[in-house]
């Protein structure tokens, strides 16, 4: 099966954890900062959990010291991430 990709935007230090969909894509908040990858490691869990996938399969392919970054779902087709995407809670 094909990887897939999409971009997310990232705010540590946010006061919860959450995964939204925006206006200008996919929002990710962590509780984590930007210190030593451990917002990265945060990202990447709480992607897993809104996608429904293990987050060994889940890899920042770019962007990994910014705030937009753009993130690889291996052994998922890019159909089946966008409806997993358009699942995601829809807001600021």
């Amino acid at each position: 099966m094909a990887d897939s990709t999409f971009y997310i935007q990232v705010k540590p230090k946010s006061p919860r954890v959450e995964v939204r969909r925006t206006a200008e894509g996919v929002l990710v908040r962590v509780t984590a900062p930007p210190v030593e990858g451990a917002a990265n490691t945060a990202v990447l869990q709480a992607l897993a959990a809104a996608l429904g996938v293990p987050k060994s399969r889940l890899e920042i392919s770019a962007g990994a010291a910014s705030r937009l970054k753009r993130v690889t779902v291996h052994g998922l087709a890019q159909e089946e991430l966008d409806a997993r995407l358009a699942r995601l809670p829809n807001g600021q």
